[in-house]
């Protein structure tokens, strides 16, 4: 057989095995009753702005907590082994990816979406049709 054709199965092996091995990161989409049954997943919702908010960075700064709500309705206290995001309190939802313990949420990731610049803009253009 020639190199050339050697290489060339060699990369797509790789390319199997690299798909193979993201896929198995992927997690599902649950709210926090679900999270009791898996080991790893997506929680959509929404932070609880009146409970508190704890990230002291001079006692831990890769230590975040705070309570959110799922899509329906569960509270919860969530442990994120990291620095705040920036703008968090701003957040209109999260969606945060970890797996639940003892009746807490550790968190390996944060994903936030924020409110848009232009929002207001487009409530505008709106009233003005």
């Amino acid at each position: 057989m020639k190199k050339a054709y050697i290489i060339g199965i060699l990369m797509i092996v790789a390319g199997i095995g690299y798909l193979i091995s993201a896929t198995s990161d992927v997690s599902t989409y649950a709210n926090f009753s679900d999270a009791k049954s898996n080991s790893k997943v997506k929680v959509s919702g929404f932070l609880i702005k009146n409970k508190p908010i704890v990230y002291d960075p001079n006692v831990d700064a890769n230590l975040t907590t705070f309570f959110m709500e799922d899509q329906k309705g569960e509270s919860m206290k969530v442990i994120y082994q990291n620095s705040k995001p920036q703008d968090f309190e701003m957040s209109e939802s999260l969606v945060v990816t970890g797996k639940l313990e003892n009746d807490i949420f550790y968190a390996s990731d944060i994903l936030l979406k924020c409110p848009s610049k232009y929002k207001d803009q487009e409530v505008m253009l709106r009233k003005n049709e």
